[in-house]
């Protein structure tokens, strides 16, 4: 699902079922220890996850290395390479590039269900949520209050590594765009509300990214172009 939003200089690595919850594949010591007190399904996630990564730098040429999380649980990569990675429940997924090609990416993948009550309002400005009123009576077969919040985390996933900074679900504003003749697949603008990222001289104020849904999933990824 992921490697389909992707433009194609991207590596993505994706497992269902019983392969987004393997708990003894080999980790490293020092990833070891960043889960040895984690529950038994923070545990899975985090070794399912990493096989994934793994997979995704042996398919672009580059020895396998520990990924570490780091500053809000960002995941630290090997020197050249820029990723993104993903976990729910059934499925994970890693995302990689060499570094000249993005400047950034995020990807996101969440089950395909209704937020729990209240969320929406939590993560969602007044404008956001009258156009997931308005898609849902188009299209009531996709849940785009999801969508709407996996499109914000991939948005700061992508943010976060260009920044080093907290971006509040509240400071883009989304807008979900379903493809033509399509109400599975499409793609979505955040503009950003705060002062943007500077990238090669250039000031981002807003990102783009693509979704899709199937499987019972449904996933977004950004991309920001170097």
């Amino acid at each position: 699902m992921i490697e389909e939003l992707l433009p194609g200089s991207v590596v993505a690595v994706e497992a269902y079922g019983a392969e987004a919850a393997v708990d003894d594949a080999p980790l490293y010591p020092e990833e070891r220890a960043v889960v040895a007190r984690a529950v038994a399904k923070r545990r899975r996630e985090f070794t399912a996850v990493r096989v994934c990564a793994r997979r995704a730098m042996e398919k672009l040429g580059v020895a396998p290395a520990p990924v570490l999380p780091g500053t809000r649980g960002a995941p630290g990569w090997p020197e050249g390479l820029l990723g993104s990675m993903t976990h729910c429940t059934g499925y994970c997924a890693a995302a990689l590039v060499r570094a000249g090609d993005l400047a950034s990416l995020g990807i996101d993948a969440e089950p395909h269900e209704a937020l729990p009550e209240g969320v929406l309002d939590a993560v969602a400005a007044p404008g956001e949520r009258e156009r997931v009123r308005a898609l849902s009576a188009a299209h009531p077969a996709v849940h785009w209050d999801r969508l709407l919040f996996s499109a914000k985390e991939s948005v700061y996933k992508a943010w976060f590594p260009l920044t080093g900074r907290w971006l509040d679900f509240l400071e883009a504003d989304v807008e979900i765009r379903p493809a033509a003749g399509s109400a599975t697949s499409g793609g979505f603008r955040a503009s950003l509300l705060v002062d943007g990222p500077l990238v090669d001289g250039r000031v981002v104020r807003a990102f783009d990214g693509r979704w899709t849904v199937g499987r019972g999933l449904l996933a977004t990824a950004v991309t920001v172009g170097a």
